[in-house]
């Protein structure tokens, strides 16, 4: 298989992440199509004011999509929020949970907030059952993405291609949703959401800032390299070995 290049991958590359800085550093190449947040990533980055944040955000980045998580647990109150945090721009995704924590489903929810014309990113996705339900909940309704935690399931040695691929054929077949590929781990995720035909692939900026150098480098070229950095390293940290005794006895 010939490597891809930055310029051939068909797949939309959003990154995901909650540090405003690295957002507007990130939303300066022209290859990043969106951003994606979520409670925990908000919580790394110390965000407590949810509003000002979501649309100070917005406004730094009014031109590409953003995804903004509700973190009720309450149905209605979810549904307050959706409500809201739509309002910060028409660029906004607001994203929903498959489940309450009490694993009750959000489909009716998100058919009808979908339907009010709100765009929706479902998420925590991890069966082929919740991508049927959620393909059937958001088709025909406002533009929507639904987001398989393939990473995730791959950490637990589930096989995430066929819940992919489902996903993706499914998408294929409506006119509002789109699949995105979550919780990247690698770069070589980016390749197979690609060559899968996601629409779409969220990854951590640390990840995408690796992705210009697809395809510049041959297997070869690769190994000459890691050996260089050994050596280097070796000579670098002083190491020694007295071979002098076995040399003698050879």
């Amino acid at each position: 298989m010939t490597a891809p290049t930055l310029d051939t991958l068909k797949v939309k590359l959003f990154t995901d992440g909650a540090d405003k800085a690295q957002i507007v550093e990130m939303a300066k190449q022209p290859w990043i199509a969106g951003f994606t947040t979520n409670p925990s990533l908000l919580k790394k980055a110390g965000v407590s004011n949810y509003e000002a944040f979501g649309r100070d955000l917005v406004e730094a980045v009014p031109d590409r999509h953003i995804s903004f998580e509700v973190f009720s647990d309450d149905i209605p109150e979810m549904i307050a929020q959706a409500r809201v945090i739509t309002t910060w721009g028409p660029n906004v995704y607001v994203k929903l949970p498959v489940t309450t924590t009490r694993a009750e489903p959000l489909y009716d929810v998100i058919r009808t907030l979908s339907r009010d014309g709100i765009k929706i990113n479902f998420t925590a996705i991890f069966t082929s059952e919740q991508v049927a339900h959620a393909m059937d909940a958001l088709d025909g309704g406002a533009p929507s993405v639904v987001s398989v935690f393939a990473g995730r399931l791959a950490d637990y040695g589930i096989d995430y291609r066929p819940i992919v691929q489902d996903a993706v054929a499914r998408a294929r077949k409506t006119r509002t949703i789109e699949i995105i590929w979550a919780s990247t781990r690698e770069v070589f995720n980016v390749v197979e959401a690609d060559m899968m035909g996601c629409h779409i692939i969220t990854a951590p900026a640390d990840i995408l800032k690796k992705l210009p150098a697809l395809g510049t480098s041959t297997g070869a070229e690769l190994s000459l390299g890691a050996v260089k950095a050994f050596r280097e390293d070796a000579l670098a940290a002083g190491l020694t070995l007295d071979v002098s005794a076995k040399r003698a006895a050879e």
